[in-house]
């Protein structure tokens, strides 16, 4: 019997770091391992890291050597920067008259609050011409006598002239201090936020690299040989060294490695990802496939920093119930959370057992000094117990067997009388308001996400993921009519998103009027970028956008270490898929036709009659797992082959293009080729769009099938 290798995932929590083994070849979990965070260890957090992949490796029987992939997420920048721990930033700014006056308003930067009371410690000294090594020297020496730690050179215009900040970095080089530029950081012009988001890079970057050498050398001594790789905040993974550069990147990073989960393991192409805890939901969103990414708020000020676009509710598993008692009549639930019985000090009363709520009685208590007392207990023959969303979901069997939140229903039900009694009502009723009053926090920030990203109602999902999942999910589904359903191991959905996530890179330049040339070289450096951090080259794929408003040239490169071929248990046949196409468009399957194929996917389509207008050709395109992969509400498809495809798409393109006040608008383009889909929408003029699609089908064998899944833009 063949032992496949396998791929470790590691999320290092606040209070828990886990691990688990997934077999990189048909991706099924194989274990997991839970482990205090080393926090106070002398190796910090490393030697959490070491200790889980040690007790991972020896439950699931595998040597070092059957590491294929690892990777780990950290909050540690994160809390670096909350709790104000981070280095002291010398910053060397560059420039004569007016880009003089421009840089010395950065020593502004100073007054950055980190955590109350605590501000940026950071020294600023200036430099006018960046090629006089003693002037810079000089600098150095007046930032370091001010403590310093870590050195950021800044100029304007650096993102097209970098030459100055190279220089000053050289000439400072015999500090023997972390260093960093800021263009090296971001390539988007904007010379206080650029360099407010290379010194909070900075801030952090002797303490990560800290990190990163322990955990480096750790791991090779334990007989490693794949390349670690560290979590990113859009959701994809980066090399060591990537991050030695770019610590900045792995803030935030904890909500993506669970949607990274979400999107791999449960391959959702539309929908919300709820992470669920103890004390909060974290709500996100995969468009098309894809995370939904921003530009991150970091202390209170806008950055350059890509993170995901993540909303958080303090309503989760331990969200402790919120009662008027009345006493002239009947009782009501206010509201749950945001405290939780985690908080409080206090267990779950559902994980009692029966003897020990035995003469349970309500009452309510203040958490904390300065909450309401108004945060319902049970004081029973056990002691004080906190009435919580996990009791509700228990109590009304909302959590399936095998859950991490799952008790005895009956000491749930046993849980909640006390507070039926209270409102008038039987158990069931009781429940049923509590979780309303938690989902419905939940509900209006989905319905705000579900606009603001304009996803498609007919095919968009709910997944929950975290150990307080089925606490939330299922009673939003039940609110907001969406398919809802939990995730597959939802306790441990970070690391397996750790484990499962693509190597990522972002390049973005600003280039008014960019010619296809230019537009290409952005995505050559992306797609190089990747691979020079391990990624298969034969299994780049590059999302392209180019935003005519901001001149914003935008290329995301994906790719895994290794070529893989999943060897699934089960592959959907022509039915199951054709019934998942079915669903999807909310209609019969005598109504759907097969539109077109490749031996990955196949392209399903029906027709909308509409009165009085033209009809609407919906399509789906399904893969071999029986899995909706993208769905068009109008568009045209079309099948050739690689040889044939240019001719043809030039012909779909030009006959798609719309014109108008609005400037020229090429169709939506997206190709099925090979195992991916290229999406090419991003791009609104046709010669590049047209460019784009020839570079992705360079190097195919001219019969190789490929599909057109042609939108025109409304």
């Amino acid at each position: 019997m063949t032992t496949h290798r396998i791929r470790v995932g590691i999320d290092v929590g606040g209070t828990f770091t886990d691990a688990v083994a997934v077999d990189a070849t048909t991706l099924s979990l194989l274990g997991q391992v839970k482990v205090p965070t080393s926090h106070h260890h002398e190796d910090g957090v490393a030697h959490g890291i070491v200790e889980a992949l040690d007790r991972l490796l020896r439950q699931v029987g595998r040597d070092p050597a059957d590491v294929a992939f690892l990777a780990h997420g950290t909050t540690q920048a994160t809390n670096a920067l909350l709790e104000g721990d981070v280095a002291t930033v010398g910053l060397i700014g560059i420039g004569t008259g007016p880009g003089a006056v421009l840089t010395r308003r950065l020593a502004a930067l100073g007054r950055l609050e980190l955590a109350p009371g605590k501000r940026l410690p950071l020294a600023y000294a200036h430099v006018a011409d960046p090629d006089d090594a003693s002037a810079v020297r000089a600098a150095v020496e007046q930032v370091t006598a001010a403590g310093a730690q870590v050195l950021v050179a800044t100029e304007p215009f650096a993102v097209d002239r970098p030459e100055g900040e190279q220089a000053v970095l050289e000439a400072a080089r015999t500090a023997g201090l972390p260093m960093t530029a800021a263009h090296e950081i971001t390539s988007l012009y904007g010379l206080h936020k650029r360099t407010r988001t290379a010194v909070v890079n900075a801030a952090i970057l002797p303490r990560m690299l800290a990190t990163a050498d322990l955990v480096d050398a750790s791991i090779t001594k334990a007989g490693i040989t794949a390349p670690l790789m560290v979590m990113r905040c859009d959701g994809g993974v980066m090399a060591l060294d990537e991050m030695r550069r770019r610590p900045l990147l792995t803030v935030l990073s904890g909500p993506a490695a669970g949607v990274a989960g979400a999107l791999m393991q449960e391959r959702i192409s539309e929908g919300v990802f709820l992470e669920t805890g103890g004390t909060s939901t974290d709500i996100s969103v995969v468009r098309r496939g894809k995370v939904a990414v921003r530009h991150a708020t970091m202390l209170g000020r806008s950055s350059y920093l890509n993170a995901l676009d993540v909303r958080t509710v303090g309503v989760g598993g331990g969200s402790m119930v919120r009662v008027d008692l009345n006493p002239g009549g009947r009782a009501r639930v206010t509201a749950v959370g945001p405290r939780s019985a985690h908080i409080a000090g206090l267990p779950y009363a559902c994980f009692a057992d029966l003897d020990e709520l035995r003469d349970a009685t309500l009452s309510t208590v203040r958490p904390m000094p300065d909450d309401p007392a108004d945060h319902a207990v049970l004081d029973a023959a056990g002691g004080r117990y906190a009435l919580t969303m996990t009791c509700a979901a228990n109590a009304l069997g909302r959590v399936p067997e095998g859950d991490f939140a799952r008790c005895d229903q009956e000491v749930a039900k046993a849980a909640i009388a006390p507070l039926a009694a209270a409102l008038g009502v039987d158990v069931p009723t009781a429940a049923a308001r509590i979780l309303d009053a938690g989902a419905e926090q939940v509900k209006s920030v989905v319905d705000r996400i579900v606009r603001d990203y304009r996803l498609d109602a007919d095919t968009a999902v709910l997944v929950g993921g975290g150990g307080g999942a089925a606490t939330v999910t299922p009673h939003l589904a039940a609110l907001t009519g969406m398919e809802g359903r939990i995730a597959r191991h939802n306790e441990v959905i970070s690391p397996i998103g750790v484990a499962l996530a693509l190597v990522r890179e972002q390049i973005e330049r600003i280039v008014p009027g960019a010619t296809q040339e230019q537009i290409l070289a952005v995505r050559a450096e992306a797609e190089q970028a990747v691979v020079a951090q391990g990624a298969a080259a034969d299994g780049v794929e590059v999302e392209v956008t180019v935003d005519p408003q901001t001149s914003t040239v935008r290329a995301i490169a994906t790719g895994a270490t290794e070529l893989r071929t999943q060897d699934r248990s089960h592959s959907a046949d022509d039915s199951e898929r054709l019934a998942a196409a079915a669903a999807s468009l909310k209609t019969d399957p005598d109504r759907v036709s097969v539109l077109a194929g490749t031996p990955a996917h196949t392209v399903y389509g029906t027709e909308v009659r509409r009165r009085l207008r033209a009809p609407r050709h919906p399509v789906r395109v399904v893969d071999t797992d029986g899995v909706v992969r993208l769905h068009a509400s109008d568009a045209q498809v079309a099948a050739t082959t690689v040889g044939a495809a240019p001719e043809l798409l030039s012909n779909l393109v030009r006959e798609a293009t719309s014109y108008g006040d609005g400037g020229v608008r090429a169709p939506a383009l997206r190709l099925l080729l090979g195992s991916r889909i290229a999406d090419l929408s991003g791009v609104l003029e046709p010669q590049p769009l047209l460019a784009l699609a020839r570079s992705e089908m360079r190097d195919r064998a001219a019969d190789e099938p490929v599909v057109a899944v042609v939108e025109v833009r409304s």
